[in-house]
């Protein structure tokens, strides 16, 4: 265990308690993944959303022996009242991290800087550690978890008796996708593995874990009734560090020789596949509320097999049942559930059309890149003439090297032609900009115009936001180089901030992050400056549709 790590604040939002839960769920979430991470590096405040809310009511059932603290919005730091909760902050910093999704993943790198010993925390993540780390404006995975399935479930609990007959379309989805064929990076490998089982005689459908067994596995503990499916094998060996069978790890060689096409697929374990992760953590809370209800309400749960599976297996992973005891979670025992192929054909295709629209209209593709393809093919050809206005030309010779674009770790010419279109972008505010005024940087990348903007105009403020929290670090790095106390820094998906300011500014935001960085300046009434992708394609998402 490391010593003297700083603390950090984890605000959260507080708005009811219903049952066992904390809403919104995000919430609940966010304190089950610390209790199931045995995580106490961070200071918790709860912001009630409400008026009237005291101590004692909110702080009655929370997460076992986590000290939580009552803080007013308008009692919070300034950066983090411009952002949705959850959030993290350092107290005396200028760094927060917003939205779920951010603040999770955090947790889970922090939890495992400060106690190395827990690599099963650290594998939440998932491959190449990327899980629920793609944004929710384009990733319809991510969307589904973070925002999606909360917010139904929220407003399934809250629906009159005759509306929550009907099961949430997000739920739908998430039952549909567990159906779904399973792809991971060592996929070829596990096929085989199954084919080979398969033809050994091996059961094909997944059991059922837990019937028997009335208390959860300890790391390193066999279940007595062990897995028979591959993909369960292959699961819970990872699960409990432990090494598959001699009998999977070798193979025949006319498994070997047996096409590719030809392979079974594989079946979902867990949410995103064969491997837990902090998806499966974050949709457990959500999914329980929701049988909960349904289970109160006296419905059947015969359209949701899957789910109910997967609720079930979540249960044998282990420490999860102990984090549920922690939040007051009391989990159902749900019996087996089969449907037959055509209950389940026609459950399938009653997702509404409006969440598969990340797939319709998906053959358009934009960009500047086959724009210019398009005009050189009919004869077009760009011409350059020098630049209109030279005046424009920072002298970057008398400034700090932490201000210059090379110190954001680009090529030298790279670092030249960023400095050309800084030229234009820091003129362009400098007309717009008055004293006092805020100035959001966004998608920031490693703050070559934020920081910039901030050193020469040390009467106005500036906020950094950035998805990619290394990005983002590397430009406090240069900041604090630079000794600025004018500039903020805010790892968050766009949607995320939603503070006031006054100028909004975005140098080649990849793709559909120009629109709606444009959509979000319009909202705010800001004026912006602009700079378009020069390579990103543009192509529809759930939140645009183009051409527009």
């Amino acid at each position: 265990m490391k010593d003297n790590v700083a603390e950090e604040h984890l605000y959260l939002a507080f708005s009811h308690q219903y049952r066992d839960s904390i809403f919104p769920l995000h919430t609940s979430i966010s304190l089950f993944l610390l209790s199931y991470c045995d995580c106490k590096l961070f200071k918790v405040f709860l912001v009630p959303t409400g008026e009237d809310v005291g101590d004692q009511c909110v702080t009655k059932n929370l997460a076992g022996d986590l000290e939580v603290h009552l803080i007013s919005r308008c009692q919070l730091p300034v950066v983090v009242q411009s952002c949705s909760l959850p959030a993290v902050f350092m107290k005396d910093d200028k760094f927060c991290r917003a939205g779920l999704s951010v603040v999770l993943r955090h947790i889970i790198q922090k939890t495992f800087e400060a106690d190395p010993s827990k690599k099963d925390v650290l594998e939440l993540l998932g491959f190449k550690k990327t899980c629920l780390k793609a944004c929710a404006e384009v990733s319809q995975w991510t969307r589904l978890c973070e925002i999606s399935i909360p917010l139904a479930v929220e407003r399934f609990l809250t629906a009159s008796p005759e509306r929550c007959q009907a099961i949430p379309p997000d739920i739908l989805l998430f039952e549909r996708k567990l159906g779904e064929p399973v792809r991971v990076h060592n996929d070829d490998k596990i096929r085989r593995q199954k084919l080979q089982q398969q033809k050994a005689g091996a059961k094909a459908a997944v059991p059922v874990l837990g019937e028997e067994a009335t208390e959860e596995l300890k790391p390193g503990e066999v279940h007595e009734h062990p897995p028979s499916s591959l993909e369960l094998s292959v699961a819970f060996s990872k699960l409990l560090a432990q090494e598959a069978p001699d009998a999977i790890n070798r193979e025949a060689p006319h498994i070997r020789r047996t096409k590719t096409s030809d392979l079974p697929l594989l079946d979902h374990v867990f949410a995103e596949g064969l491997y837990f992760t902090v998806a499966d953590l974050v949709l457990l809370p959500c999914i329980h509320q929701f049988l909960v209800s349904s289970k109160k309400l006296g419905r059947s749960l015969v359209d949701l097999p899957l789910i109910s599976s997967w609720y079930r297996r979540v249960q044998e992973v282990p420490g999860v049942k102990k984090a549920a005891g922690k939040c007051n979670m009391e989990l159902l025992q749900l019996p087996e559930l089969m449907s037959a192929p055509e209950e389940r054909l026609q459950h399938s295709t009653s997702v509404p059309d409006e969440l598969e629209e990340d797939n319709r209209d998906s053959h358009f593709i934009g960009g500047p890149r086959p724009t210019m393809t398009k005009l050189m093919e009919n004869g077009i050809e760009a011409k350059f003439s020098p630049h209109p206005c030279p005046n424009w030309t920072l002298d970057w010779t008398s400034l700090p090297s932490a201000v210059s674009p090379g110190e954001g770790k680009m090529s030298r010419d790279r670092a030249l032609r960023k400095q050309q279109q800084l030229n234009n972008l820091v003129a362009a505010v400098t007309k717009l900009a008055k004293p006092g005024d805020l100035i959001v940087d966004f998608c920031s990348g490693g703050g070559h115009v934020g920081i910039v903007l901030a050193y020469m105009m040390p009467s106005c403020q500036v906020i950094l936001i950035e998805n990619k929290e290394l990005s983002l670090i590397r430009a406090k790095d240069r900041s604090d180089e630079l000794g600025l106390n004018n500039i903020w820094f805010i790892q968050a998906n766009l949607d995320y901030f939603n503070g006031t300011f006054n100028i909004g500014v975005a140098l080649h935001a990849c793709g559909v992050a120009t629109d709606m960085v444009i959509e979000h300046c319009l909202k705010a009434r800001a004026a912006f400056v602009i700079s378009p992708c020069c390579y990103g394609f543009i192509q529809n998402t759930v939140k645009f549709k183009y051409p527009r």
